[in-house]
């Protein structure tokens, strides 16, 4: 009887309901077993079959040995869905191991490998800045001398701006020592490349490449910093654009990032790349990264309320094998987001989290997330787990983005730090 329902496994860690799985897989006609962090367990659907936990989701051999103990009860499963940008390399390794059906690490390759990415978009003539792999401060020193300063020092494969260095001359590395020392150990630790700094906004366009055509798309731009700042304490905001010159120039960029890296094989994308002018002030789009998955911060939240869309339905469709869906968004109203840090490190506990300056009408989020006051905050990294996450929704950027920056200005989250 184990055996005679189709066996789907996930690999979870959110403990918000980024990903509804009960409507991606019937959880009636499949036995679905998950592999989840304790705090993941939260949003399990269900009717899941087993449950098995692990620390971490991306420690590769607990993942392994779970993987092993639910392939032994019930068989290898027909897919492995891990729709969390954490766990995609172990997805892949354990579908290559196991025999499983879907994305090798070989196929991941192009969209984990950032000098490797780069590369292959700029092979097919779009525009990417200057950059090569920095195996040394000698290197990062030639690299400076050669195409200028600022430039930016980045591991290869990384996450949420992990790792990310920002030279601004070569004096840093003269006068700094502590910035050359840990940025040494960093280059000798893993692969870093080194790549001209570009002084423009950065938009995130986050869709569907079908295989043979642009789906569904959105393009935003962040707001109040970049994702590099929000790890050194500063507010991120994404508000959605509706400039129809620009986005008359997102829809062929990202049509050609998503045929230059995926070819004819579907995949949902989330794009950054800088809004640059031509010299009659039209927008260039120049690309910076890609990811093969669904945006992180409230991305799926505000497409599934503001649009009508679920993006994390397409990225499930397609490691299950199927064609993804998605529908034309809903038009009319721009969506948005704002993640302020935590005020002191996590561990820590929450004591308050109040208005200071409540929000005029018609500007309040509509929905405010932090981890109710007098409970712990763990100390786990990721736009999940940050102080305080709030959506947005509106009838225009403008609007939008003027509530987001009043959210900012005017919402304190007030902690004590805790022993870890």
């Amino acid at each position: 009887m184990s055996r005679t329902r189709p066996h789907v496994m996930v690999l979870h860690r959110w403990r918000d309901t980024h990903a509804l799985y009960a409507d991606y897989i019937d959880h009636r006609t499949h036995r679905v077993t998950y592999i989840s962090t304790e705090l993941g367990r939260t949003s399990i659907p269900e009717g899941a079959e087993t449950v098995i936990t692990v620390g971490l989701t991306d420690d590769l051999p607990a993942v392994r040995a779970a993987v092993t103990t639910l392939v032994e009860r019930y068989g290898t499963p027909e897919a492995l869905v891990a729709l969390n940008e954490g766990d995609l390399d172990t997805a892949a390794l354990v579908r290559e191991e196991f025999g499983i059906a879907g994305q090798t690490p070989e196929q991941l390759a192009v969209f984990r490998d950032k000098l490797l990415m780069c590369m292959t978009v700029a092979a097919a003539g779009l525009p990417v800045p200057e950059l090569t792999h920095a195996q040394d401060l000698d290197a990062v020193r030639e690299f400076g001398r050669a195409h200028g300063w600022p430039l930016i020092c980045k591991p290869h494969r990384g996450t949420a701006s992990r790792g990310v260095v920002r030279l601004d001359s070569e004096a840093d590395l003269d006068t700094r020592p502590e910035l050359a020392d840990e940025l040494a150990a960093d280059l000798a630790a893993e692969p870093f490349l080194v790549q001209t700094y570009v002084d423009a906004p950065i938009l995130h366009i986050d869709g569907l490449w079908e295989g043979d055509a642009l789906g569904s798309w959105t393009a935003s731009r962040y707001v109040g910093g970049t994702c590099a700042d929000f790890t050194q304490g500063n507010w991120l905001g994404s508000v959605e654009e509706d400039d129809p010159v620009l986005l008359a120039a997102v829809e062929p960029f990202a049509a050609a990032v998503g045929a230059a890296l995926g070819g004819d094989r579907p995949w949902v994308f989330h794009l950054e790349a800088f809004v640059t002018r031509a010299a009659d002030g039209r927008p260039v789009l120049v690309f910076l990264e890609c990811g093969a998955r669904v945006g992180g911060g409230e991305i799926p939240f505000t497409w599934r309320d503001v649009h009508d869309a679920d993006l994390m339905a397409a990225a499930a469709d397609i490691q299950l094998g199927r064609v993804p869906v998605l529908p034309t968004l809903k038009a009319g109203e721009v969506g948005g987001y704002l993640l302020l840090p935590l005020p002191v490190p996590a561990p820590c506990r929450v004591e308050r989290a109040d208005w200071v300056v409540p929000p005029a009408e018609g500007t309040e989020p509509y929905a405010v997330l932090h981890v109710p006051v007098g409970k712990r905050v763990p100390p786990i990294s990721g736009y999940e787990h940050v102080g305080t996450r709030f959506r947005f929704r509106g009838p225009s950027t403008a609007a939008v983005e003027g509530a987001i920056e009043a959210s900012a200005n005017g919402f304190r989250l007030t902690c004590t730090p805790l022993d870890a």
